[in-house]
């Protein structure tokens, strides 16, 4: 069972905001952006030697020049920077660790190599092998790299953004000027948030909304003279109102608990936003023997579509396939609205199929995207790049426990091999036609009912065990030793003798006697199986 979401964010526009009120945020985001710069230059250079005396030294210049709480917010949000940009050089090292090795099993093998179905081949020529031998001494250069700088405590982080920073040398294929390449660097690294704090007033003394829509700021002590109110506090034009969770929100803010804000401007298209988020108890998950009561909905990620099946609690498939198909081209704003649109009508036609729970593969294309692995395999590699597998987890987790549905993560391994081995052929009609994206799904939804992919065979009729067919009766969850096809009953080819020479069966007495009748007890489930 996936845990539930323990966070949750909403935004809305700050609609109708006076010239002084555009300056007044370009002030403080500028003055705060440069102290979150000098706060994450010192936490660098602290490396591995940082501590409790270190931050609260930090902490303690930077509230002299903005405030305590405001202090507060940018050395925790440098931490979480810094801790981020450790995770991510860990990740680059196993990344660079899994190339080496590949590198050197293929070089090690003779041209021509054949490989198998866990480790790929020698290289086919001298020239390629020349090069990927060049290139195996350039990773290990850049895996020594990163090992020193990984011990020494020493991280690398672009407060704007790396790709940000680089399309300053392409503005020409950015289609971009140069002073509104500066623009939206300037306002990337502006800071204006603030965390809550529960006990105070609304929720928050450093940005504070008050249920009415009102946004007022409390300014650094450097610009307290910007101030339109008392106590050094800026109140904005603009008015709030949020249309998704505004209840939520509302609530808790008039009971005074913690609500951390966050504005921003979109520079493309010259809007503000103001962010709330807020931390939520962990969801407590159902048993998963209760989320399989009602059936489950398996499903299946692909590049362009999700492919879905309902199955009912014994893992028959019911009805027809669904699949939500969506475009992951074009910008990041646009890939994360059609990967949203589609879980939403997912989401739907489970609320009216009436399952309690989403079966989903717990998939991880980290190791999977190297060069090493896949050679050539260029259009591949780019395929399962451009599966947001983590966002769609956690987006699907955090929508769906919305309407009340819980996920199930499942081992990916041969799902879309076994169902189309199992299930395209038997469920496919006339009148339905089954991919192999449909077969998936449905032995998704299966191992997250916990029922084996393969369907039973058969058991041995009271005379002769080759005449039954396949069996047509559900197996149940814990005969896992039963599934698949029954061994052969001989030890020798057809026609062939035996190896011990003898006969593996006694003849008859007589054509005419019937076989005592067998005391092996067949138990199959009263619903059947709809292959």
């Amino acid at each position: 069972m996936v845990p539930g979401p323990c966070g949750v964010a909403v935004r809305d526009r700050l609609k109708h905001l006076t010239p002084e009120d555009e300056r007044v945020l370009r002030a403080v985001g500028a003055h705060q952006g440069a102290l979150a710069s000098r706060d994450l230059k010192a936490r660098c250079a602290d490396g591995l030697e940082h501590g409790a005396e270190t931050w609260a030294a930090r902490k303690r210049e930077l509230t002299g020049v903005s405030s305590s709480r405001i202090a507060g917010a940018i050395t925790k949000a440098t931490h979480d920077q810094w801790a981020l940009a450790r995770r991510c050089q860990a990740a680059h090292i196993r990344k660079l660790a899994a190339g080496i090795r590949t590198l050197r099993h293929r070089l090690s093998l003779p041209l021509g190599e054949p490989g198998t179905k866990r480790a790929a081949g020698g290289y086919r020529s001298r020239g390629e092998w020349f090069r990927k031998s060049r290139r195996l001494a350039a990773l290990e250069d850049r895996h020594a790299a990163v090992v020193a700088d990984w011990r020494a405590g020493r991280v690398r982080v672009v407060r704007g953004g790396k790709r940000l920073l680089n399309t300053r040398h392409h503005l020409t294929e950015a289609r971009l000027a140069e002073d509104e390449w500066q623009r939206r660097w300037e306002a990337e690294r502006w800071f204006i948030a603030a965390d809550g704090e529960s006990g105070k007033r609304f929720g928050n003394e450093t940005i504070r909304v008050t249920p009415d829509g009102e946004v007022s700021i409390k300014l650094p002590v450097p610009l307290a003279h910007l101030a339109n109110t008392r106590y050094g506090r800026y109140i904005l034009t603009a008015r709030i109102g949020f249309a998704h969770r505004g209840a939520e929100w509302a609530d808790r803010i008039e009971a005074n608990r913690a609500v951390a804000y966050r504005i921003h401007l979109d520079t493309e298209r010259g809007r503000w936003y103001l962010t709330a988020s807020w931390q939520r108890p962990v969801v407590q998950t159902i048993l998963l023997e209760t989320a399989r009561a009602r059936g489950m909905i398996g499903v299946d990620t692909n590049a362009d579509h999700f492919a879905a099946y309902r199955l009912d609690r014994h893992g028959n498939p019911v009805g027809e396939p669904h699949r939500f198909g969506y475009d992951l081209s074009g910008t990041t704003t646009h890939r994360d609205a059609q990967i949203r649109h589609a879980l939403t009508r997912l989401i739907n036609w489970a609320g009216r199929a009436g399952v309690a729970a989403i079966g989903l593969e717990d998939l991880d294309f980290t190791a999977e995207k190297t060069r090493e692995k896949h050679g050539r395999r260029k259009r591949f590699r780019q395929l399962i790049s451009g599966i947001p597998t983590a966002k769609l987890k956690a987006r699907l987790v955090s929508m769906a426990a919305e309407h009340g549905l819980s996920v199930v993560a499942v081992d990916p391994a041969y799902t879309s091999l076994w169902g189309a081995q199992h299930w395209q052929k038997p469920l496919t009609t006339p009148h339905r036609k089954m991919s192999r994206h449909d077969a998936a799904g449905i032995a998704i939804g299966r191992r997250a009912l916990g029922h084996p992919v393969r369907r039973r065979t058969a058991p041995p009729p009271h005379d002769r065990s080759d005449r039954a067919g396949h069996r047509t009766a559900q197996a149940g969850p814990g005969a896992r030793g039963c599934e698949g096809t029954r061994p052969p009953t001989t030890d020798r080819p057809p026609g062939g003798p035996s190896p011990s020479g003898k006969r593996t069966r006694e003849p008859s007495a007589s054509k005419t006697v019937r076989d005592a009748p067998s005391t092996q007890q067949w138990v199959q489930d009263s619903l059947m199986c709809t292959g």
